[in-house]
């Protein structure tokens, strides 16, 4: 099995790195990339569990860029101490801290009264996202499940008015190729596009260094994952999988390797060996480049 998409409490996971990866174990994967959002702080942790259990760890990232609430890149192979990578991170915590207040006041414009206190208690890194308000919500019987949270008040169009600054696509792609790692747009069908739509932002994309597409997802369907195979292919992006765990209480029902769903094993090696590929020709042009 292999899971390219995991996230941890370094970001807005549930486990810690360690924990991750002995669950991970557990199930049978045996290639395992931790993606925490837009953060790094966890692949040291990881990398070395994942030795000692003999799992194939892929240190990765997911950038958030602007252009779409679930517009996301992820990064494979990357450099986790590449100065510059370090210092789009760091900005990434300033901008999520000054938001911490305006979500507070977002909720409050709606009869969500919380505490720093309430909320703090799920965050484990620096600042608190929405999963750790959304969980804070439904300890305070404001929303049912973290679903509902984000469905009536966390992921809505108002909640675009309190949402934090962005990089551009390119910078957030430019970023992981100086890194040396490997740039592949993440879950698309968040995204929400009809076919046209998304066309045009994988060609831009691709313009920008763009590299792979996550076809496999633990929520795609069928359908859909035959739509973006046949995206990837028309503009030769590599096909990665991913379940974007979290954990049962940060995002239920997703669930370890769920992103894998159809894979056979000869796929799940051709999928590492082409991000392999990949990352050796980006890594020997950063190289390069510094």
């Amino acid at each position: 099995m292999i899971d390219l998409h995991v996230h941890t409490n370094k970001s807005d996971g549930q486990y810690t790195p360690g924990e991750v990866v002995a669950m991970a174990a557990e199930k049978g994967i045996s290639i395992l990339a931790i993606a925490d959002h837009d953060a790094v702080t966890g692949l040291a942790e990881g990398e070395a569990r994942a030795a000692e259990l003999g799992i194939t760890f892929v240190p990765a990232i997911e950038i958030s860029v602007e252009g779409n609430r679930e517009l996301h890149i992820l990064g494979y192979f990357i450099d986790y101490t590449d100065a510059s990578l370090l210092q789009l991170c760091e900005n990434f915590i300033r901008l999520r801290a000054q938001r911490e207040g305006r979500i507070y006041d977002y909720l409050r414009s709606y009869g969500v009264e919380l505490t720093e206190e309430q909320v703090k208690r799920h965050v484990t890194n620096e600042t608190a996202g929405r999963p750790h308000f959304a969980r804070a919500m439904v300890e305070a019987g404001y929303a049912a499940t973290v679903q509902d949270a984000f469905d009536r008040y966390l992921g809505t169009p108002e909640f675009d008015a309190v949402e934090r600054s962005k990089p551009p696509a390119r910078e957030g792609i430019e970023a992981i190729l100086k890194a040396g790692g490997v740039p592949v747009l993440a879950h698309p069908a968040l995204l929400k596009l009809d076919d046209k739509q998304l066309d045009v932002l994988v060609s831009e994309l691709k313009g920008y260094g763009l590299s792979g597409m996550e076809c496999y997802y633990s929520t795609h369907t069928d359908e859909q994952t035959a739509r973006y195979l046949e995206l990837a292919n028309k503009y030769g992006l590599l096909v990665t999988c991913g379940s974007d765990f979290h954990g049962e209480q940060a995002k239920p029902g997703v669930g370890l390797g769920d992103g894998s769903r159809g894979l056979k094993e000869r796929d799940a090696r051709d999928i590492l060996a082409g991000l392999k590929s990949c990352y050796n020709i980006n890594c020997r042009e950063s190289l390069n480049k510094k």
